[in-house]
């Protein structure tokens, strides 16, 4: 039996959890997701905590449990805490703005690199060299972390380019004359 996916997801007060077929959505003080969960794993609310169980000890569906717990308790998580990633910006001259709702880079290119962020998700920056992404779903804040940071990777020799707060560098050596 997956460790995981027995323990039971707590719903802190303010969260309302509703399911309608194989559709969970959960609403707490942040806002609002939904989701679809797998068929194969049973989803429930029995008082203050959300049950996720599985009938057959198939291959498919352990793999599904541990991950529909996870999905569930990171909805809740997102709707009650929020999520947020911080990057930073690493290099002679590089720096980012806010634009209104939209974040524009200079990150070494010819031209500024214009991150226009989805719905949901909210762009800081607290610093010219941080950008903080901000959002209820998990999913969406580290997907649109990701695409920022592909903007210039950090590269091993230099360690310049934009990097996630808590990352850490694999310096490399460079060339030796002889």
């Amino acid at each position: 039996m997956s460790r995981i996916g027995r323990k039971p997801v707590e719903l802190p007060a303010g969260v309302e959890f509703s399911q309608n077929d194989n559709v969970v959505t959960v609403k707490g003080p942040l806002g609002q997701l939904e989701k679809e969960l797998p068929r194969l794993i049973k989803v429930e609310l029995q008082g203050d905590q959300v049950i996720v169980s599985r009938d057959e000890d198939t291959k498919e569906k352990r793999s599904l449990h541990g991950l529909t717990r996870t999905l569930v308790a990171n909805m809740v998580e997102g709707v009650t805490k929020g999520y947020t990633k911080t990057l930073d910006l690493v290099g002679v001259g590089y720096r980012a703005n806010k634009q209104g709702d939209n974040v524009v880079i200079s990150i070494g290119y010819s031209h500024p690199v214009n991150i226009v962020p989805p719905a949901g998700i909210e762009l800081e920056v607290p610093v010219p060299t941080k950008i903080v992404v901000k959002g209820i779903d998990k999913e969406a804040v580290g997907s649109i972390a990701a695409n920022i940071r592909a903007v210039r990777e950090p590269e091993p020799y230099k360690g310049k380019g934009i990097k996630y707060d808590t990352e850490r560098i694999r310096r490399k050596v460079g060339k030796t004359g002889k």
